[in-house]
Order: C-alpha cells, then structure tokens, then sequence
C-alpha cells in the first residue's frame, strides 16, 4: 500500500487581509461563523482518509496553534495526525524565504515518514475535494507533480499562476500572475485562464530534488509557483488536474467546481455572503463531506422580545447564528454571527460577519461590515450608511465593506485602540 503525507502550507502574512491579519495568520482567519479558514483543505483530508498531515507555520500563528491543538485530535494508536510544524531554522538562522523554503526547510518531514507520495496544499481556500480523485490521476499519468486547476474569468489572470497544457493534460506553459492582456486562455475560449489552485502532489523523489535545487539559487523567489512549477514543467512530467471534475458525495451540479481564494477581504466578505442564501452555491449542511472544527461548550443561539407594537423583535434572516449568541430585541438579516454575538434592542445588522463576542448596542445601524472578535459598540452606532464618514473612522475595502480590527473602542466622535488582556485571539 502506497504511503501519503500531506503538507499544509500555513506560514504566509496575509497581508492582503488586513485587518484581520493583524493578530492571527490568515489559515485562523474566523470563517463562515464557526470555522476558521483552514478547517476546509483539513476536512478535505480527513473526509479523503488522508490523516497525515502536517502544518507548516510562521507568522502569529499562536490562534492557529491553539486551534489545531485543541480541535484537530486525530488516533495516534492508529498513526493518524494533525501537527503543527513552526519555523525552526533548521538550515540556517533565517526564516522561510517562501512556500518552497518553508518545505526545503522540513525535509526531515518528508524522510522520517517515507511517504511514496507528498500533498503540499495551501491553507486559505474554500472548496470541497476529494484528493483521492486527485491522487489516482497523478499515478494514472506516472507524473512527477501534479498540479490542480480550475478554469477562471480572464480579468482574474493578475491574481493567480497560468497554466497552458496540451492534449494529454501535460504542462507545457506557465505565467505567475500575467496581466489580462498577456494571459494564455483556454483553447477555443478567449474569455477564460486556466488558473493554477496552489494545491499539488509530488512523488517524494521529484519533490525533494526540486526544493534542493531551488535552495540553491541566489536568484530564486523559493515559491512554489514561481520558482518551482515555472521551472520543472521543462524538465519533468508535470500533470495539470481538471478540478470541475472532482466528485463529493452529497453537493449537487451548482457546487461542482466551487473554489474561492480568500486572500482579500472582499473576497473573504463575499464568499460568507455565498454561505447564507436560501439555495447556497456552497452549502455547509451536507452531511456526507462535514466540515470539521473545534467544537465549543456554549449553550444554544437564543431571540428573545416579541414585541411587534415597538418593534423589539429578536428576529433573524437568511442568516448562520452560531451557539452561544442572544438576539435580544433586534434584527439580523444575511448576516453571519460567531459564537457568543450579542445583537440588542432596536438594533438593526444586515449583510454583515461579526466575530466571536462582539456586541452591538441598541438603536445601532450596521450594514456590510466585517466587525473582529471583542468589538463593543455603543448605542446608536450607525456603520455601512455614510462612506465619507467609514472611511475617515475605519478600514473600507474596494467594494465598500467596512472593516472594525479586533478589539477597538469606538468613543462617540472617534475610534481609538485598547489593550486586549491577557492577549485573547
């Protein structure tokens, strides 16, 4: 029987997500209520039978460890783990240099288990995959790597590698992050790329000549796509997998292909807004390919106040309300609600994501905004109606969503930052 071991690639600055990022690593990042980001490429492995796994971590990656710690407790009798690697210098006093470093840097990993195989994935997706459908075609082919892709607008080329493969799902070109006008489509379909996911397989041979050889260049970036797959396509067998024909049991013709970088806020605001239609194209109610997380100890989601003649009604719509949260006497409508949320009277919060123990005071007004963990807001507070004012008080994105940094304390005239005790993430 064939031996695997997966490498999750969790040690990025995030930088992209500020301010979410300012004290967790992006993989920690909340995500659809209850979850953090990097509990979906887990779930795909454990739902794969995938169970050794480890996570290459750097940067604020305390709330990570503490999560995977607490939450991902796989059967050592059985030989199954999820482990949190940190940086350890073991080559040298620097810190990973990029992805391909990160593994070049852990390569007592890959020899102290032995595997035939190596998964090296990123940790800051949302999608659903079977990764044996992945695997077998990487044998099928007798590759060196293979590399998962899936088709994606031309206008999206600047945000991801570009892959050009031949008849036989061979690569035979790549771009790191081309322009739309220089980008490679699809054959026969001028309008779309063939996007690189970040995600990959390796026979252990092929990866540990590469990331050697890489180590070894003064010129190189030590990325996995710029350095790596930009180079070994040339040389080596290099296998593109279609991933709009990977199959997971329980999800229906629109969540086939469902995939979504979160790297930018409003990406990330968007994708949770996907989570809370009536019909989600992503649906986490599918029992037959559960997410997995850590899994607390609060009492149920709680509404509260039924009076329809003042309008003090704890009411929630086309909303996911985590446990431990109080709707007492407002309202709340395609939002999505972390554990322990309390939302008070007259208080109004629509397309919104607020984070574990935030508390929105009476009479407030909040519309498309991402409020971090530990926000107070006094009565009255209006966010996501006057865009001049947001933007002079707050963090706004592109597209307009609000975004309030963990632990901020907002005076009535101006926000001003607080300590938070005792650190809590």
């Amino acid at each position: 029987m064939e031996r695997t071991l997966a490498l999750i690639l969790a040690g990025g600055e995030g930088r992209r997500l500020d301010p979410l990022t300012r004290d967790r690593a992006k993989p920690a990042v909340p995500f659809g209520g209850r979850y953090r980001i990097i509990d979906f490429v887990l779930s795909n492995f454990a739902n794969s039978g995938i169970l050794k796994i480890k996570i290459l971590t750097q940067y604020k990656s305390d709330s990570l460890n503490k999560h995977i710690s607490r939450g991902w407790r796989l059967s050592a009798m059985l030989g199954h783990y999820v482990e949190t690697v940190p940086a350890q210098m073991r080559t040298g006093p620097q810190w990973y240099r990029g992805s391909a470093d990160a593994v070049y840097q852990n390569l007592n990993l890959i020899t102290d288990e032995e595997p035939d195989h190596v998964f090296v994935f990123g940790a800051d997706h949302i999608y659903r995959m079977d990764v044996r459908q992945m695997l077998q075609y990487h044998r099928e082919m007798a590759a060196d790597c293979t590399v998962a892709a899936i088709p994606m607008p031309r206008e999206q080329a600047p945000d991801f590698g570009v892959i050009e493969v031949d008849s036989s799902g061979r690569m035979v070109g790549f771009q790191e992050k081309p322009s739309v006008e220089e980008a490679k489509t699809i054959p026969g379909d001028p309008t779309r790329i063939l996007a690189s996911m970040g995600n990959y397989i390796f026979t252990t041979d092929a990866l540990v000549r590469e990331v050697v050889r890489d180590a070894a260049r003064p010129d190189s970036e030590h990325d996995f796509g710029k350095s790596i797959i930009a180079r070994m396509y040339e040389h080596a067998r290099v296998y593109v997998y279609d991933f709009m024909q990977n199959s997971v049991p329980g999800i229906g013709p629109k969540e086939r292909g469902y995939w979504r970088d979160v790297g930018k806020i409003d990406t990330y605001f968007n994708s949770n807004m996907d989570l809370v239609d009536v019909d989600p194209v992503f649906n986490l109610y599918n029992d037959r390919w559960p997410i997995y997380t850590f899994q607390t100890n609060y009492p149920p989601a709680k509404f509260v106040f039924a009076d329809r003649d003042n309008d003090r009604i704890g009411m929630a719509t086309d909303s996911l309300v985590s446990e431990g949260c109080i709707i007492s006497g407002g309202t709340v409508h395609r939002c999505v609600l972390s554990p322990q949320v309390r939302i008070n009277s007259y208080a109004h919060v629509e397309e919104s994501i607020l984070f574990e123990k935030v508390n929105i005071g009476r009479h407030c007004r909040i519309r498309r905004a991402i409020i971090d963990k530990y926000v107070d807001l006094p009565p009255g507070t209006v966010i996501g109606y006057d865009p001049e004012e947001d933007r002079r008080r707050f963090h706004v994105t592109p597209e307009g969503v609000v975004v309030i940094p963990k632990g901020m304390h907002i005076e009535a005239e101006r926000p001003s930052y607080v300590a938070v005790e005792h650190q809590r993430v």
